[in-house]
């Protein structure tokens, strides 16, 4: 079994890296289907059809009466993304209850990480931005896990299990740190009432799958009343998926003090939904929330002079990667904890450079910073685009120029000498540690 570590980045469990492994392939297809929805946007609000793009996305739908009456783009990012942030619930709560972050020696690189990278970012686009267009500051700091394994999936690099851990880990962080900003700074007409009948149906929401029922015709009917009383109360509607997610129990229910072997129901309803999310709902999100009007050459040039724009490709290019490599070395000395044998800092500035692709969350901040259909807004959308495809890049080259190495290290993570199934690196108390002094 696998002990503390002593080093930041040596392998976890068997079984926690096979769960990772399981969740990056689907994040990677539904990443893929992302960037088709987003070129198709973008094709679409710039030709002779654009009119029919944008006539369609402030057509509405939905009954007035419950303050439903939402256009499509609201529809994409109110109704769709918190579906989206019901997974992040989730998967946060499985990694605190029974994942990395559950072992203080592992979360806090990933927490120091995330925190790191999202605050550089917001301090670099308000030095550059913060006179202009101060509300803008947190659409840098967020960390779009699809389109980034989109990009390791298309340079073909065999990234160690690791960084992969390390990834998904520091995205997952990032939602928790995301909601959090959109329910505390961008909450502008809070309607206590509202709000405090949403809980109401959500604990009725908890109840029942604590009790694990798990029956649909139950369950989906809180999860909207409790989302659309959100929606109702002036905080953003996905606050209520990420709650949703948290009432969700991780473990297995005992049986007769046993363990029963079924999955617990936050993986039940994870391996459910996160199809859904990854395959349909993000990329529906993405084809009515990247479409801009760039109005050629002229516009393009316009809208990346922008202070705002400016401040969001510095925070996203540079402020991300320098934040996250700043906490994890300071991270590094205070526990004097070095980098598991064979990686080395510049591969951490691939991953770093990675979290710098900021893509869905990104734009939902700056629809809530900005409002939608505003020439901000419009600057936004080509600026967050502009530093998540710079960052992608510059991220795909350096890590490609050391695939050869991650292609060996990922053969002695996989070498299994006794043939029992598990490979023997999961099976050392402290794997790839450097040997004591």
């Amino acid at each position: 079994m696998v002990g503390s570590p002593r080093t930041l980045f040596s392998p976890g469990t068997w079984a926690e890296d096979g769960r990772v492994a399981h969740i990056l392939r689907k994040e990677t297809v539904g990443g893929g289907l992302l960037l088709l929805a987003t070129v198709v946007a973008l094709v679409w609000a710039n030709t002779a059809v654009s009119e029919s793009y944008f006539q369609l996305l402030d057509t509405e739908l939905g009954p007035a009466a419950l303050h439903l009456n939402l256009t499509v783009g609201e529809w994409a990012g109110d109704g769709l993304l918190a579906i989206f942030f019901f997974v992040a619930g989730l998967e946060l709560k499985r990694e605190f209850v029974a994942g990395d972050l559950r072992d203080p020696h592992r979360a806090v690189v990933p927490v120091a990480a995330a925190f790191g990278g999202m605050i550089v970012p917001a301090l670099l686009y308000l030095v550059i931005a913060g006179g202009t267009g101060p509300k803008g500051w947190a659409i840098p700091t967020a960390t779009d896990i699809a389109f980034a394994l989109a990009v390791l999936a298309v340079i073909s690099t065999h990234l160690p299990a690791a960084l992969r851990t390390f990834l998904l880990t520091l995205a997952v962080v990032d939602d928790l740190l995301a909601i959090t900003i959109i329910a505390v700074f961008y909450t502008d007409d809070l309607q206590p009432v509202w709000l405090l009948l949403a809980l109401a149906p959500l604990a009725l929401f908890t109840v029942l799958v604590q009790r694990r029922i798990s029956s649909w015709w139950l369950l989906l009917p809180l999860a909207f009343v409790t989302w659309s009383l959100v929606h109702a109360s002036g905080v953003h509607a996905t606050v209520a998926g990420v709650l949703l997610g948290f009432a969700v129990p991780v473990r297995a229910r005992k049986v007769r003090g046993k363990d029963d072997d079924r999955p617990g129901m936050a993986e039940h309803f994870e391996h459910l939904w996160r199809p859904i999310s990854a395959g349909i709902a993000v990329p529906v999100f993405a084809l009515f929330s990247a479409g801009v009007a760039i109005g050629g050459w002229s516009g393009l040039r316009s809208a990346l002079t922008d202070p705002i724009a400016v401040g969001i490709i510095a925070g996203l290019v540079l402020g991300k990667p320098v934040g996250i490599l700043t906490a994890t070395y300071l991270t590094s000395r205070l526990t004097r904890r070095p980098l598991q044998r064979g990686l080395t800092w510049p591969d951490l500035t691939g991953v770093a450079l990675l979290g710098g692709v900021g893509f869905t969350v990104s734009l939902l901040i700056g629809e809530l910073a900005f409002g939608g259909s505003s020439a901000a807004d419009d600057h936004v959308k080509i600026a967050v685009l502009a530093g998540s495809v710079t960052a992608a890049v510059l991220a795909a080259v350096l890590l490609r120029m050391r695939n050869r190495r991650y292609r060996a290290i990922c053969e002695e993570e996989e070498r299994d000498d006794d043939h029992d199934g598990i490979p023997d690196i999961y099976q050392m108390r402290t794997p790839l540690d450097p040997p004591e002094s």
